[in-house]
């Protein structure tokens, strides 16, 4: 069994901020494979399902960012997982929007729900930082971080969270590769291909005209005499 943990902020006034990419991350999971209903259990709201012949448990831990390692633990203890069983996706300030990496341990960057789940249930469990972007300014980390994804990045948004939701299935049987490839299809989709160019017209051919300006029945009358 795999738990698969989206970071976010509970409440309505956080549901579109950059800082919940990772609760909107498992909802289009959960929406994509057929997850059964949200049901409120270990701090937080689950879904259970299947990705792949993976039992799967997707949590969104509703204890606020800096003690989401609480909700993660109650569900780990409960289940008797391994940190290997542990899939966390979070943003991650330092990738460009839109970029996302996937890695197994490592350190927190700062990020207060890694920290806070790291040191519920240790370091070993895979994180997907999915990117969104630097202010380039330190004093307005905060406010980007907290801030709603902006009108102009719906559509990139929207294709990002298909691609997760797409190799969902890849992820979980820890298929990295194979996870960051169905993201970048969705990312960046093939182009079509061109249609074959139509030949160009050619001219019909045009009868040389006849330089003998005699008709038909004087060449005959001719040839007779």
């Amino acid at each position: 069994m795999k738990l698969v943990v989206g970071l976010g902020n509970p409440g309505a006034s956080y549901a579109r901020n950059r800082h919940n990419i990772g609760f909107m991350a498992v909802d289009a999971i959960a929406a994509a494979h057929g997850f059964g209903p949200w049901r409120s259990k270990f701090q937080g709201q689950i879904a259970e399902g299947r990705l792949g012949p993976e039992k799967v448990l997707l949590l969104k831990p509703g204890t606020y960012m800096n003690l989401s390692g609480d909700s993660v633990q109650a569900a780990v203890q409960f289940y008797k997982l391994e940190p290997g069983d542990v899939i966390v996706l979070h943003d991650e300030l330092d990738l460009p929007s839109g970029r996302i990496r996937v890695k197994t341990g490592g350190g927190t960057a700062g990020h207060n729900g890694i920290r806070s789940i790291g040191a519920h249930v240790g370091p070993d469990f895979t994180r997907v930082r999915i990117g969104i972007g630097h202010p380039g300014d330190k004093r307005l980390v905060t406010n980007h971080v907290l801030g709603d994804f902006a009108k102009a990045e719906a559509e990139d948004l929207a294709a990002l969270l298909d691609g997760i939701a797409d190799g969902a299935p890849a992820l979980a049987a820890g298929d990295h590769p194979g996870f960051l490839n169905a993201v970048a299809r969705r990312l960046s989709p093939p182009k079509p291909p061109k249609p074959p160019r139509a030949p160009e017209p050619v001219a019909p051919p045009v009868a040389e005209e006849d330089a003998d300006p005699r008709s038909p029945l004087q060449k005959l009358i001719d040839r007779f005499r």
